[in-house]
């Protein structure tokens, strides 16, 4: 098995685990735990000391780790990406009985989904749940984990359009079904008992669909690998892994992974909040930075914002610039928007081609078609709150935001080196 074949079965193994934005932080997590980070407490004094290994979480979705230098500190390398998939989040009160015959559950979308690749394939359902306890409220994970719901595809003879291409109704086309009957009480004890507990104890809580299909390795030589969820988790562990294993050096290093970029970031717990430029400011603090070592430190200080983006595609060939065309497994892409909707630019992008021609990585140039409008991500949002020089960069896939995505092996291995290379100093 090639280095990069195991990096892409390790990923897998990591997605696998990871179905949500709560699961993939806890991942990470104990990722940084089994590599001797400790824990700290957002409620709590920050407590440091040089070469110190740290991570923070909040709301359980989103997490920033660091690595505090044993002498001085000449800047920060960040990296961030993100913990958060398109999917379909089952709302209060979901069971929906209108039919008559069947149980199937109300869900609102989240993200930019492609709906109809979620369609008569076996899901399950995981997040966390907000439960009552003698001692309090105790919030919980949950994952299903077995084959539980479908969302049923109108069969042709009854919908003869469907492919001249037919608008779809979330709320009408996209209900799983859960089961038979009309009991609107089913849902309720099914996740009471997957809990344990009564089912008045369940106060709350957030929980989406996921797709249980296993993670595939395809194609002559292993080209592919097809997953749930690649974006962003391909560069969420890659970014991780790298990170766990670097030592102090003479750069604080940092690693942000932010839930909610799929639907904008506007969260407490999104790039655009202030959960990096507070724990960053905290760190400092602890440090005893005053506002001119602070500022000194940014001054020279860099980010790598990693966020997958789109492959040629072989049906398609249009849709990409033309001039710069960007293969699966062709290298890791440095990310273009003349908008800044991607933040690298002549700095930040020497800075990286030149550590990824030293480290011998395989890299392209990612721009959007001048016709096609493309999406955003973490580095600009980023920038908003804590304004050092980035880079954005990704994985080029193919299937973005479809429930079974497509990138390719060598890819992963490529990633795991830039971030190895990055944080190497």
């Amino acid at each position: 098995m090639s280095d990069n074949t195991k990096a892409a079965r390790d990923l897998a193994a990591f997605i696998a685990a990871s179905p949500t934005a709560f699961h993939a932080t806890a991942s990470v997590a104990a990722m940084l735990e089994a590599e001797g980070f400790k824990a700290l407490d957002e409620a709590a004094t920050f407590k440091l000391e040089k070469g110190g290994r740290y991570y923070v979480v909040r709301n359980s979705s989103s997490l920033i780790a660091f690595i505090i230098p044993d002498g001085g500190i000449e800047g920060m390398r960040c990296a961030s990406a993100h913990t958060d998939s398109p999917s379909f989040k089952i709302k209060p009160n979901p069971v929906d009985v209108s039919s008559g015959a069947y149980a199937t559950l109300n869900v609102e979308s989240y993200g930019g989904a492609v709906y109809n690749s979620w369609c008569d394939r076996p899901l399950s359902i995981a997040g966390r749940a907000q439960v009552r306890t003698s001692s309090g409220i105790e919030e919980r994970l949950v994952d299903f984990g077995r084959d539980l719901v479908s969302i049923v595809n109108l069969a042709i003879h009854q919908n003869r359009e469907v492919n001249d291409g037919v608008k779809i109704s979330v709320q009408t086309d996209m209900k799983p079904i859960l089961g038979l009957g009309c009991n609107r009480d089913s849902f309720d004890k099914l996740l009471a008992d997957e809990l344990g507990v009564a089912a008045d104890d369940v106060l709350s809580h957030d929980l989406f669909l996921y797709d249980r299909t296993p993670a595939s390795i395809w194609g002559l030589e292993d080209a592919f690998i097809s997953s749930g969820r690649l974006d962003d988790l391909m560069c969420a562990w890659s970014a991780a892994s790298a990170f766990s294993k670097a030592d102090a050096g003479r750069f604080i290093k940092l690693l942000a992974l932010f839930d909610n970029e799929e639907v904008g970031s506007g969260s407490r717990q999104g790039a655009l909040s202030d959960f990096l430029v507070t724990t960053w400011a905290r760190v400092a603090n602890a440090l005893g930075l005053d506002v001119e070592g602070k500022a000194m430190v940014e001054a020279r200080s860099i980010m790598v914002s990693a966020d997958n983006c789109h492959a040629l595609h072989p049906n398609h060939t249009a849709k990409c610039d033309p001039t710069n065309k960007p293969v699966v497994n062709g290298g890791v892409c440095i990310k273009y928007s003349a908008n800044q909707k991607y933040t690298t630019d002549s700095y930040s992008a020497a800075f990286l081609a030149d550590l990824m021609d030293r480290g011998g990585i395989p890299r392209q140039v990612f721009v959007n078609n001048s016709d096609v409008r493309g999406g955003s991500t973490l580095g600009n949002l980023s920038a908003q709150k804590l304004s050092i020089a980035s880079v954005d960069i990704g994985a080029a896939q193919l299937a973005m935001h479809s429930a079974w995505e497509t990138a390719g092996t060598k890819d992963v291995g490529y990633l795991v080196q830039l971030f190895k290379a990055f944080f190497t100093c």
